[in-house]
């Protein structure tokens, strides 16, 4: 195996291990975030445990973060929670995922 060869094969493990690392800190944030939705509209435990699994199931239907964005105004539409606030609440839990993958 040539030394191209070998450094081709170590920039594509790499890429595969960010992007595994990339999917973890999305579906931690998204268990994040259905958490903070299900507090908010005083939900139970089962209720709780399946409204996580819709965020983290809405997340997959495109590509970005406006699929969750999306999902969540709906939920909280009689919340009169304003945009600027859930965007903010998904950046903040990001980044407290990411802390949870260093």
């Amino acid at each position: 195996m040539s030394e191209f060869d070998k450094r081709q094969k170590g920039f594509e493990k790499k890429h595969v291990m960010d992007e595994e690392k990339k999917f973890k800190i999305e579906s931690r944030r998204n268990k994040y975030i259905g958490e903070w939705v299900s507090d908010i509209l005083n939900y139970n435990e089962d209720q709780k445990k399946n409204y996580i699994q819709e965020v983290i199931k809405a997340d997959f239907k495109e590509a970005g973060d406006q699929d969750v964005f999306r999902k969540l105004k709906e939920d909280l539409k009689s919340k009169n929670i304003p945009d600027e606030e859930i965007r903010k609440k998904m950046d903040e839990l990001n980044e407290k995922a990411k802390t949870d993958f260093s």
